[in-house]
């Protein structure tokens, strides 16, 4: 339209036949006075391709639209089966201006203050991997997915980028952003580990803990105390250890003192850890439990 060819493309358009892969692309034909001639019940380009090769294409000109990240394979094989293959870009990623935000959604997902990443875009997984090994982080970003983080995709073209590095990702059956978020809904309640602490119920969340089903927010370094003390439950953690843990580079183990202090008030429930004098801290797990956490 804005080089004045809207005519004249719709013109040709309505002259070939149209394979859309999903509904938006669908909505979009529509839109314009065109109609697809099939379009997958995957919504995947797996299936465009297997029917495409399965009807034959050697000798045909095939245009494909490119959503701004490569089709692993399935152009290849479009030239392989004899078929003379366009590739339209109609646009491409580029990073962000301002990386601050990126960083940080880093720093959140090592310190394991959020509890899951969505993606809803192969190039926005390829990114964040980039930006991680720019900051020398990738293997403790892919450490994080691996362990603690879940990772959801919209759909399996989005996962590609996670899987290739061995991610596991959960994804909707429909490939939308509403099923993406129920699905989240779902996984995240299954995941939530529940220790039994000094008579009460308590659940670690990202950036909150749960306490008999009352959500308490807790500060950052209270978090990062208590994920440490959560590794082994009942078992005593150095202040040296604690310390480590906590956000930043100090040296001063008073700082965890004053974590613990402030972790305790925002718990409402201070008997949850125990001070073992000169040694450090624990988690007041009850006595039934002990045999369960003992490795």
């Amino acid at each position: 339209e804005g080089w004045g060819l809207g005519g004249d493309l719709l013109d040709v358009l309505g002259g070939v036949r149209i394979l859309a892969r999903g509904p938006k692309v669908k909505g979009a034909v529509r839109a314009a006075g065109l109609t697809e001639e099939w379009s997958p019940a995957s919504e995947s380009m797996a299936e465009v391709l297997d029917r495409m090769l399965a009807e034959g294409v050697d000798g045909r000109r095939v245009a494909v639209q490119l959503h701004g990240e490569p089709l692993p394979g399935f152009v290849e094989a479009l030239r392989e089966a004899g078929a003379e293959v366009v590739g339209v870009p109609v646009y491409r990623w580029m990073p962000p201006e301002d990386i601050g935000p990126v960083d940080r959604l880093l720093d959140a997902v090592l310190a394991r203050a959020v509890d899951a990443v969505t993606f809803t875009s192969a190039p926005a997984a390829a990114s964040l991997f980039s930006r991680a090994g720019e900051r020398g982080q990738l293997d403790a970003l892919l450490h994080a997915f691996a362990q603690d983080v879940l990772v959801a995709c919209v759909g399996p073209v989005t996962a590609l980028p996670l899987h290739s590095r061995g991610i596991r990702t959960v994804q909707p059956e429909r490939f939308r952003l509403g099923p993406l978020v129920q699905l989240i809904c779902q996984e995240l309640p299954s995941r939530a580990r529940a220790l039994p602490l000094a008579g009460h119920t308590v659940e670690i969340r990202g950036h909150a803990v749960l306490v008999d089903g009352e959500l308490r927010p807790v500060p950052p370094a209270g978090m990062a105390l208590l994920r440490a003390l959560s590794r082994r439950p009942g078992w005593v953690v150095s202040r040296a250890d604690l310390l480590r843990a906590l956000p930043g580079t100090g040296r001063d183990e008073h700082a965890v003192e004053t974590a613990m202090a402030r972790l305790r008030t925002a718990l409402g429930a201070p008997k949850l850890i125990q001070t073992v004098v000169k040694r450090g801290y624990r988690l007041a797990l009850d006595p039934a439990a002990d045999t369960k956490y003992a490795d």
